[in-house]
């Protein structure tokens, strides 16, 4: 079960790589794609929540067992959360008014 929910993780968070690569493009900014891309980040997030609530204290991984409390499996949904919000920042303030000149 870690590996099946740790495959399906790594593989929202490749199409999360690639959604927020292929935002931009000849074709312009694709805000739907854009949004796509933060939220396969917070359901990559979710994932690891889940893990680490399911597998924390049972040796499976000391980097799981970090995450030994729900408070402490439920930061790494903040963090997803957080870095949604930085990247979006990042784009809205240096990426988008540099792209839309072009």
């Amino acid at each position: 079960m870690l590996t099946t929910l740790s495959v399906i993780a790594a593989l929202f968070f490749v199409a999360h790589v690639y959604l927020l690569f292929t935002s931009f493009g000849k074709a312009g900014f694709q805000k739907k794609k854009y949004l796509w891309s933060h939220i396969t980040l917070w359901i990559t997030g979710a994932l690891a929540c889940i893990i680490t609530l399911i597998f924390a204290g049972k040796s499976v991984s000391s980097v799981i067992d970090v995450f030994d409390t729900p408070v402490k499996s439920s930061l790494l949904i903040v963090l997803a959360f957080a870095l949604s919000l930085i990247a979006h920042s990042i784009v809205k303030m240096l990426v988008l008014p540099k792209y839309n000149r072009i």
